[in-house]
């Protein structure tokens, strides 16, 4: 059987592309760029979602919240071989009036509901790997999406590595943060989305770290 590996973000998993307002096709996606890496001995399910929080409610739109479609995420790709959460980036919105501290938290109690949906799990033993999103370019204020993102989401975003980093160590997580492996900065246009180049980077990045840890 091929390994399972679940791919949960937001609009930077989804494929967001901000020059279209559309999505970054199959052979740009960093998702479906790791599979090709990987090839056929793994399985990359998508499960990205613009807007898409750790754990906050949205008010604005329902089903973004990441701790209530956990289980059924998990369970419909049993058995689970490695999850992959890339989240953060919505959670800076203001909002939800959260620190990058408390969103760390939100993380944390993501995380520790994924381990504990034991049915799901390859030989049950929970497999997690987190990645820091690219940290938020201030200039994204000065934007149309700045308007409904709000204030200080850049600030927060940038402290989100050394936070995520003691979630991961505490919970027994594997940990990347993408602004160690990426170049390529986020795009001109909402300075918070993966370019082309970024998709390829860290599809490139995470090719050589996931046979590494399942």
């Amino acid at each position: 059987m091929k390994k399972h590996i679940i791919c949960l973000g937001d609009s930077n998993t989804h494929g967001y592309r901000a020059e279209t307002g559309g999505r970054f096709d199959e052979n740009h996606r960093w998702t479906c760029l790791l599979q090709q890496k990987l090839g056929s001995g793994y399985l990359i399910l998508e499960e990205g979602l613009s807007g898409r929080t750790t754990c906050f409610p949205d008010p604005i739109h329902e089903g973004l919240n990441a701790l209530d479609y956990i289980y059924p995420c998990l369970m419909s790709h049993e058995p689970v071989d490695l999850l992959v959460i890339m989240l953060g980036t919505n959670d800076t919105k203001e909002r939800f009036g959260s620190s990058a501290a408390c969103i760390a938290l939100g993380l944390k109690r993501l995380i520790l509901k994924a381990k504990a949906v034991a049915d799901c799990w390859k030989d049950g033993i929970p497999n997690i790997l987190v990645i820091v999103p690219q940290n938020i370019d201030p200039r994204y204020y000065q934007t149309e999406i700045g308007a409904t993102m709000g204030a200080g989401c850049a600030e927060k975003s940038s402290l989100l590595a050394a936070e995520y980093e003691k979630i991961a160590h505490l919970t027994g997580c594997h940990y990347l943060d993408a602004n160690q492996v990426l170049t390529a900065p986020p795009n001109n246009i909402d300075y918070m989305h993966l370019t082309e180049k970024g998709h390829a980077q860290l599809a490139e990045a995470l090719a050589e770290k996931i046979p590494q840890i399942v």
